[in-house]
C-alpha cells in the first residue's frame, strides 16, 4: 500500500511540507510551512489534523524556531520556549501535541547553540520515524482483533492522514486487508467537518478498501439492523483510568455499540496515553467556532447569530471501552494507565 505522507520535511529542508487537509476530497494540495506562524495556523484551521500528525508538525515546527533563533544559549532557549507555548494553545486536547513539545524542549535544553538547532531537527525527525513504526505495531495488534469478512464501524479519521504512518483505527484495518482478510467499512460523515466522509472515505477508496458513508445518526440503525461487527476508533487523549476523549460523536457510538452487544475498540499509540489526567473529566475540551455549525462550508445551514454548541471532542467513559489497542498490545479492562504502556 502507498503511504499518504500528511506530513513530513520540505523538499528544501527548510519549511514542513502538509498535505492540506481542507482540500480534500476534491484536491490534493501540499503546502510548506516556514514560520511558526504558518504552523501554527495550519493546526488551528485543521490543515493538519490527527493528534499524531499534529505532534509530528508541532515538532518540526519548533525546529523551525532553532532555525532563526539567537546564537546565546540562554536567549535561544527562551524564545524556541516562546515558539512552544504558541504551538501547545492551537490544540489543548490533544496530549500528542504537548508530548512532542516536550522532547523538543528536552533535546534543545541539552544542546547550545548551533547543535541545539541539529539536535532539535533530529528529534522530530525521530518522532516522525517512530510514530511511523508505532503505527505499524498498532495495527498488527488491532489486525487480531478483525475476523474475515468484518463489517467495521469507524469515526472521524484516524487513518495515515492523521499519523505518521499507516494511522491507528485503520491501521488495523489495512493490515487485516493486507493478511488476506475481506473487510468492509463503514464511516460516519463525522460532523460538522465532516472528517469522515471527506478524509477516511476518500484514503480508503484510494487504497481499494470497500467503503460505505453514513450520516452519523444512522449508524444505530445499522447496529440494529445487524450489518456492524465491531467499532474502532482513535483517541486524542486517553486518562490513567481508560477514559478516551476523540472526535466529539464517539461517545455516542460507544453508548450504542453497548446497546447492541457490538464490540468497541480504540486504537492509540502510547503517546496518547497521560498518566497525568486521572479520568475524562479532567480533560480539557477545545471548543470549535460555532460558523463550522451555521455556515460550515461556506453555506448557512443555521440562522446567523444562532448560538451552537460545537465541542470538538467527547469522552467516552472506560466502561464502554472493549478494549484499547496500542503499539505495544491489546489492552484489556480494568485500565490502568498510570504509566505509558
Amino acid at each position: 500500500m502507498e503511504l499518504i505522507q500528511p506530513v513530513a520535511w520540505s523538499a528544501e529542508g527548510d519549511g514542513v511540507r502538509i498535505l492540506d487537509q481542507r482540500q480534500l476530497p476534491s484536491r490534493e494540495v501540499y503546502r510548506d510551512l516556514r514560520s511558526i506562524d504558518d504552523v501554527c495556523e495550519a493546526i488551528r484551521t485543521l490543515a493538519v489534523r490527527g493528534a499524531p500528525a499534529i505532534g509530528i508538525a508541532g515538532a518540526m515546527g519548533l525546529a523551525l524556531a532553532a532555525d532563526g533563533s539567537h546564537s546565546d544559549r540562554d536567549t535561544s532557549r527562551l524564545n524556541v520556549g516562546a515558539a512552544a507555548d504558541r504551538i501547545r494553545a492551537t490544540r489543548p486536547t490533544a496530549v500528542n501535541l504537548a508530548w512532542a513539545l516536550e522532547r523538543m524542549l528536552a533535546a534543545a535544553a541539552t544542546h547550545p547553540g548551533t547543535s541545539m538547532r541539529d539536535a532539535m531537527r533530529a528529534e522530530a525527525t525521530r518522532i516522525l520515524d517512530e510514530d511511523r513504526d508505532m503505527c505499524r505495531r498498532i495495527g498488527e495488534h488491532g489486525a487480531t482483533l478483525i475476523a474475515d469478512g468484518s463489517r467495521i464501524l469507524t469515526h472521524c479519521n484516524a487513518g495515515a492522514l492523521a499519523t505518521g504512518g499507516m494511522g491507528t483505527a485503520l491501521a488495523a484495518i489495512y493490515v487485516a486487508a493486507e493478511q488476506g482478510k475481506r473487510v468492509d467499512v463503514f464511516v460516519d460523515e463525522t460532523r460538522p467537518l465532516l472528517q469522515g466522509s471527506r478524509l477516511t472515505a476518500w484514503e480508503l477508496a484510494r487504497a481499494g478498501i470497500p467503503v460505505t458513508v453514513l450520516v452519523d445518526s444512522a449508524a444505530a440503525v445499522l447496529m440494529r439492523a445487524g450489518a456492524i461487527d465491531l467499532c474502532i476508533v482513535g483517541a486524542d487523549r486517553i486518562a490513567a483510568n481508560g477514559d478516551v476523549a476523540n472526535k466529539i460523536g464517539t461517545y455516542a457510538l460507544a453508548i450504542a455499540a453497548r446497546h447492541h452487544g457490538i464490540p468497541f475498540y480504540v486504537a492509540a499509540p502510547a503517546s496518547t496515553f497521560d498518566p497525568t489526567t486521572a479520568r475524562g473529566a479532567d480533560i480539557v475540551i477545545e471548543q470549535r467556532s460555532a460558523d463550522e455549525v451555521r455556515c460550515g462550508f461556506g453555506v448557512a445551514t443555521a440562522p446567523s447569530g444562532v448560538d451552537v454548541f460545537n465541542p470538538a471532542f467527547d469522552v467516552t467513559p472506560a466502561n464502554l471501552v472493549t478494549a484499547i489497542v496500542s503499539d505495544t498490545a491489546v489492552h484489556r479492562p480494568p485500565f490502568n494507565f498510570s504509566h505509558r504502556p
